[in-house]
């Protein structure tokens, strides 16, 4: 039998000192720079924490499932939307306890072993660096049709560039241009609410749409025009653009004050995707038919701009989504080099990743990382239908494993922090332990009806996500051997 893990195992490996959770002084490795730096403000968390759940997917991706589920995709988005309420809400519960720059990564090492830990987090990290070309290239195509004697891969690189430098300067620099980034998201939807709301019930001064109303929830085939099964067709569309929730637990460990920050994003969570994705998207479907050709053919957002009247509608929607892909690649940055930089810390990774600069950097980390990103945005440039195809499908069905690893470990963790330090649960899981296996068992769900999904690709990606899941989790295994087969070697003789 193993011995069950510690709640303050040491964050710089499997086995050394402990450290004291939260404290940025001991989460560097100590061999260059002095760790990482709580250079993060509570505004900066604040927004981080609010701009998180607000990805260029959900500007981007929610005409397809609106034309797919009609109405309803409000059901798919609701459900998804408490899926990731309950997943935040475990993971603020293990996050409040011990802060750290892994987050779920770090949690589930402790929790569940170092193959969990390693597992999940080389599978994160490889989710964002994905991302990172993907966003990159979404932000170059908005920029080249503006300025056009600038390349599209020209652009994709200096967006790139720019935003590695940010990183490289310190955390607060990072903060900051999040900060910002994440305001004009948050203004935005949140005047296109106002807005919208307003033409709905006809007080909109200036506006005169006869198709705007709550006749369009029921009067075009009713509210599931195409069956009740749309309803998770539309969760299988619309659940990667919530992947992001969890940022403000990583970058939480860098602040002034981590419990409080994540005490503060966790329990604000619920209103944050009830007003931002409920909110805008029951605009657009109340101002609108569902089944408008300008929704697949424009995009949901600019289609409602323009039932509004308002001119450049598209070149506005295109200022919020570049904002948006920036700050998705701001904070894809960043996310991957702290996972790289825990990974470091537990022995997961080259030692290299954990060493940070005077500033409190993990240099080694992000660069590492930025390559990873620029070499896909190369395959998306030259091999856009083989090998990039690939990078994107095989890590489409990371977030959903992420959230069912954070399940697991919420359910042993809670035992070992009431066992040594029940004072740190000051977030706690509701209904704990059945409404985490509840949880767990509707993730299940969800990545088995995954692969019932021809149409939309859902089977490809869920065998493709799965395939690169085995490979990790073989290297994981096989690593632990080892690393026991050198322990008992270096074992004193009796």
């Amino acid at each position: 039998m193993t011995s069950q893990p510690t709640l303050n195992t040491a964050a710089s490996g499997h086995g050394g000192e402990p450290s004291k959770p939260g404290d940025p002084g001991t989460q560097g490795s100590g061999a260059h720079g002095s760790g990482l730096q709580a250079g993060l403000k509570n505004r900066h968390l604040s927004m981080i924490a609010i701009g998180g759940v607000i990805g260029a997917g959900l500007f981007v991706g929610s005409s397809s499932g609106i034309a797919t589920a009609g109405p309803g995709i409000l059901l798919s988005y609701a459900l998804v939307g408490t899926l990731v309420v309950l997943v935040m809400r475990m993971l603020g519960e293990m996050s409040a306890a011990n802060p750290t720059s892994g987050s779920f990564s770090a949690h589930a090492d402790r929790a569940l072993g170092p193959w969990a830990g390693f597992s999940i987090g080389w599978l994160y990290w490889f989710f964002w660096v994905v991302v990172l070309a993907v966003e990159a290239t979404a932000g170059a195509v908005i920029l080249e049709g503006w300025i056009p004697a600038v390349p599209q891969w020209g652009w994709a690189l200096i967006v790139m560039v720019v935003l590695t430098a940010t990183n490289l300067v310190s955390v607060g620099s990072y903060g900051e241009f999040e900060f910002w980034f994440a305001g004009i998201k948050v203004v935005a939807i949140g005047a296109f609410i106002v807005i919208g709301a307003l033409a709905v019930f006809g007080v909109l001064p200036g506006v005169d749409s006869d198709q705007a109303g709550l006749g369009n929830l029921t009067e075009h085939g009713g509210f599931l025009p195409n069956g009740p099964g749309a309803i998770l067709t539309g969760v299988l569309l619309v659940v990667f653009s919530f992947m992001g929730s969890e940022i403000a637990t990583l970058a939480a460990g860098e602040s002034e004050d981590p419990q409080r920050a994540v005490t503060k994003s966790t329990n604000s969570i619920i209103w944050r995707i009830g007003v931002f994705y409920l909110g805008s998207i029951f605009v657009v479907v109340t101002l609108l038919p569902w089944d408008s050709k300008s929704i697949t053919e424009k995009g949901s957002y600019v289609a409602a701009l323009d039932t509004l009247g308002i001119d450049n509608a598209g070149q506005i929607m295109n200022f919020i989504v570049l904002t948006s892909v920036l700050s998705c690649l701001n904070s894809g940055l960043y996310t991957a080099s702290r996972m790289a930089f825990s990974l470091g810390q537990r022995g997961d990774a080259p030692k290299a990743f954990a060493r940070t600069t005077e500033r409190g950097v993990p240099r080694t980390a992000i660069l590492v990382s930025v390559a990873f990103g620029f070499a896909a945005v190369f395959f998306n440039y030259k091999f856009p239908d083989s090998v990039f195809l690939f990078l994107v499908n095989s890590s489409g069905a990371v977030a959903l494993f992420v959230w069912l690893v954070i399940c697991f470990s919420q359910l042993r963790m809670r035992k070992i922090i009431q066992a040594e330090a029940p004072e740190k649960l000051v977030v706690k899981m509701w209904l704990y332990p059945y409404l985490t296996w509840a949880t767990a068992a509707l993730i299940v769900f969800v990545l088995g009806y995954m692969l019932t999904d021809t149409e939309h690709d859902g089977r490809t990606t869920m065998l493709l996500s799965l395939l690169v899941a085995a490979i990790v989790l073989v290297i994981a295994f096989v690593k632990e051997k080892i690393a026991r087969g050198r322990k008992a070697e270096a074992a004193p003789v009796d």
